[in-house]
């Protein structure tokens, strides 16, 4: 019988908190005063937006997805007083930043990966968020504390990111973030197979 970590996202289950998981990656939180909070993240692919909105309606949060400046994706809770509290933590003024004594489990590192990882023959990357440098260190760390270091790899090695490698490392991850979701299975550590995107439709998912 398999034993499962008591940080896995299956030991757990799904907690507000796990959203965090996105502010890891390029994420970002906005208070509303001191009444609520919302979260938004723009990410490369439909898949990750359709993901992560099935992820945050598990956790009881209401997500918009539509269509940032960019032409990215862009996944939305609406503002919500129960945010608020991650809101502040994660902000200083106007600028991002890592708790302190931030501890990553199983279901934040599923969102984070979720948000931006990526399986590559180089090891599995968990992305920074490219404009807010001061998250990198803190973070790094915080993978290390999880039992999954690695290197951090700047833009000319596909990051800011941190990269996994070695076999017991990413066991330990795939047992900390469970299965992947039906489309995610190439960008999971240890996928072999390109999933082929779908086309993405501006939706509303609650």
């Amino acid at each position: 019988m398999r034993q499962i970590s008591f940080f896995s996202v299956e030991a757990s289950g799904p907690r507000l908190s796990d959203l965090a998981g996105v502010l890891c990656a390029q994420g970002r939180a906005t208070a509303f005063g001191r009444t609520a909070a919302r979260l938004q993240v723009v990410v490369e692919e439909p898949w990750r937006a359709r993901l992560l909105a099935a992820e945050f309606a598990w956790r009881g949060v209401r997500v918009t997805l539509t269509t940032a400046e960019c032409g990215s994706p862009l996944v939305r809770t609406a503002f919500q007083v129960d945010l608020l509290p991650m809101a502040n933590a994660w902000l200083d003024g106007d600028d991002k930043i890592v708790p302190p004594g931030f501890r990553l489990d199983g279901g934040m590192l599923r969102l984070w990966a979720l948000a931006a990882g990526r399986n590559e023959p180089r090891g599995y990357f968990f992305p920074f968020d490219p404009d807010a440098p001061q998250t990198h260190a803190p973070l790094t760390a915080a993978l290390a504390a999880a039992g999954v270091p690695g290197p951090v790899v700047g833009p000319r090695g596909g990051g800011p990111a941190v990269r996994v490698r070695g076999r017991r490392r990413l066991d330990t991850l795939t047992e900390l973030i469970g299965d992947p979701p039906p489309g995610a299975e190439a960008r999971w550590p240890g996928g072999a197979v390109e999933v082929p995107d779908q086309p993405y439709v501006r939706s509303a998912m609650a």
